[in-house]
């Protein structure tokens, strides 16, 4: 699904950088997003026509481009919330790393796990009256579990040993009550370290001290870890720089953290990093790990050298020459 706005010039960047390392999955283009849902007249209930969603389906995985949500009462809500809650993709992770040339004084290298199908993205709001509205938080014991069991594999299968739970429970003592519990119960039995910080002091933390959370896996339901994630891409120097998955237990979506920046579509300006990333990290969920490691290592050589970069990180390269550089130093990588 090529998005809206930017999202069509950076996903074919990334299908090109796939094609040109001989990647071997094969890749359906469909549409999604509120540019068709507009042009095709806004009668749909949702931004993903049924053709759309008959064939993420009969698929292994995909990947979603920027898409844009509009923010009125009427309109369908969002591509990314519909198919998490669809197909139960209950992890939204974004593994969050600096890059040494662009921030040489500050290092954070951590992975932010969200819970992405439950908390007050369920969309479950009630009008009471013409001016009070009440919004639900709802939070399950099983939703929680499955999350936390996600995160303690991910730390095991990459020998991390700390986890940080983000959490506002001296307020939200019942929903965050259940969180927490499942939190401790998924660490029994294993050596991780386990510490708990509440969310308006984890945002103070992140800003003054970030090299903490080295190491560690950050852990929150949907709403605070949102919040936090974009928090951690600000200080890596880009959001253009992060991406991400969200995953289940039988399906995967694979996208950018960024949106779909209508301002920048068509100048050939933005950076492709996020989703050339994001579709690596798409193969190697795919069996294709030999290719996803040299697109990640090429995309850390291109931008630690400064060269051939965009605007946002330092540099005056369009997209398409980001994107060659890229494509050059993967393919050098894969010969060897």
């Amino acid at each position: 699904m090529r998005g809206d706005g930017i999202g069509p010039e950076v996903v074919d960047s990334m299908l090109r950088v796939l094609k040109e390392c001989n990647s071997q999955t094969e890749i359906i283009l469909c549409e999604a997003g509120s540019e068709q849902w507009d042009k095709n007249g806004r009668k749909d209930k949702s931004y993903i026509p049924d053709a759309t969603m008959k064939t993420l389906e009969e698929t292994d995985a995909c990947f979603k481009g920027p898409t844009t949500t509009i923010p009125v009462p009427d309109a369908p809500r969002s591509v990314a919330v519909t198919l998490r809650q669809k197909f139960e993709l209950y992890s939204n992770i974004r593994p969050t790393k600096t890059y040494d040339r662009l921030t040489p004084n500050r290092k954070l290298d951590c992975v932010c796990f969200r819970e992405a199908t439950e908390g007050l993205y369920t969309g479950l709001e009630v009008k009471v009256t013409d001016d009070a509205a009440i919004a639900i938080r709802k939070i399950t014991r099983q939703g929680c579990s499955r999350f936390m069991n996600s995160a303690v594999n991910w730390a095991n299968k990459y020998n991390m040993k700390k986890i940080v739970a983000i959490t506002k429970r001296n307020i939200l003592k019942q929903t965050d009550g259940i969180f927490w519990d499942e939190v401790q119960n998924s660490i029994k039995g294993t050596d991780i370290q386990l510490s708990e910080i509440y969310i308006d002091n984890m945002a103070q933390q992140m800003v003054v001290a970030p090299e903490q959370f080295n190491g560690s896996i950050l852990v929150s339901t949907n709403l605070f870890m949102d919040i936090i994630s974009e928090l951690a891409s600000g200080l890596v120097g880009s959001i253009g720089l992060i991406y991400s998955a969200n995953m289940g237990d039988n399906y995967a979506m694979f996208e950018a953290a960024h949106g779909s920046a209508p301002q920048f579509a068509g100048q050939n300006k933005v950076n492709p990093t996020a989703t050339v990333l994001s579709g690596a990290w798409m193969i190697e969920y795919l069996g294709e790990t030999e290719i996803r490691n040299a697109i990640f290592a090429a995309t850390e050589q291109v931008i630690n050298e400064g060269k051939v970069v965009t605007w946002d990180i330092g540099g005056n390269a369009s997209t398409t020459q980001m994107t060659d550089a890229i494509i050059s130093y993967a393919k050098q990588k894969l010969r060897k």
